[in-house]
């Protein structure tokens, strides 16, 4: 075996550079130094006297989150993976010799960032950043909402039913009880949807039709209904508005902006079948309305899943956020690259 040089670390971090380290354009494009102030002020505490490990660097914190988001890693796998991949540690600012926050420093700082309810506004404040660029033209805007899978319970018939009702059931009440509580999922839902069965959330997102990137977010258990939500996405900076057949009724039309252009699909019923018209305008549509598919494609394969692994509504919300943010991240690196290459 060759004999351990000085400065082979460095060059076999140049070798990841030459292969193309997608981490390494993240920090190339995403200035992540923009969030340090809201981490800062929300996170910060004063110190309780001398002594103690002073805390990890909030934004570094906050990429780890991330990176667990692109590669859909678990509190333990992103402590083990960090140490392992100089990639990862390349991306955090780490050396070999640093301290790598373990699995539970991970968990608490997303539990504060949960308690401190501030991950829509980093969201959005990175939309307005988007905005400010004119990278987001709002010329088009897509609705549409996916499935996000959650850890399937294992409850009796008569527990379903209680959580059904927005109750808990007495067997997970009292002292000797609360491990158990503290492991169910009261807010998350069954639905079905072409014979496949889901447990969990909804992620419904609007997104800017021309750049592919979500420029707002809401988050229910999986059995509510795509259009409940409509009014929480759309608003006057819409022009144009597309949307599956899902989205059609009266109360959804007052939902839709004067000045909105509606572009939603026409619904066939019973007895009264689409036009031959009708179904070539819904063709149309489609070819617009269907890029919507490409972010959720993105999440599903890049990302590696559309899944929580989280306990309850703040939680599953939280996550969303992270995941729509990376997302974000990750399609803005790639419309940046393209701007450079036609520069």
């Amino acid at each position: 075996m060759k004999q351990h040089g000085f400065f082979d670390e460095n060059d076999r971090l140049k070798e990841l550079s030459a292969l193309g380290d997608p981490l390494e354009k993240l920090n190339k494009y995403i200035k992540w130094d923009n969030f340090r102030g809201i981490l800062n002020k929300t996170l910060k505490k004063e110190a309780q006297g001398p002594g103690g490990r002073p805390p990890f660097d909030y934004v570094m914190m906050f990429k780890i989150l991330i990176l667990q988001k692109l590669y859909n890693v678990s509190d333990d796998q992103a402590e083990y993976q960090i140490k392992d991949r100089l990639s990862f540690q390349r991306f955090l600012g780490l050396a070999l010799c640093d301290t790598v926050p373990d699995a539970k420093t991970i968990w608490h700082f997303r539990e504060e960032l949960v308690k401190a309810n501030i991950l829509d506004t980093i969201f959005y404040r990175f939309v307005r950043q988007l905005e400010e660029q004119e990278i987001i033209s709002y010329s088009g805007s897509i609705v549409d909402a996916t499935f996000v899978d959650a850890p399937r319970q294992r409850n009796s018939k008569a527990e379903n039913q209680k959580i059904k009702e927005g109750k808990v059931p007495e067997e997970w009440e009292g002292k000797k009880k609360k491990h158990k509580k503290s492991q169910k999922d009261i807010d998350a839902r069954w639905a079905t949807k072409n014979k496949e069965r889901h447990y969990g959330y909804k992620d419904h997102v609007k997104i800017d039709a021309e750049s592919k990137l979500i420029t707002k977010f809401s988050t229910t258990s999986a059995a509510v209904h795509d259009s409940q939500e409509l009014s929480k996405l759309v608003d006057e900076k819409d022009n144009i508005l597309y949307a599956d057949s899902a989205y059609v009724g009266e109360e959804i039309q007052k939902c839709i902006p004067r000045k909105a252009k509606n572009r939603i699909h026409e619904k066939g019923y019973r007895n009264r079948p689409l036009t031959k018209t009708q179904k070539a305008n819904n063709t149309r549509k489609s070819k617009i309305r269907a890029r919507v598919e490409h972010v959720f494609a993105t999440m599903t394969n890049t990302m590696r899943g559309i899944v929580v692994r989280s306990i309850g509504m703040a939680r599953a919300h939280a996550n969303i956020a992270l995941m729509n943010l990376t997302y974000n991240f990750w399609r803005y690196i790639f419309l940046m690259r393209g701007k450079r290459a036609y520069a």
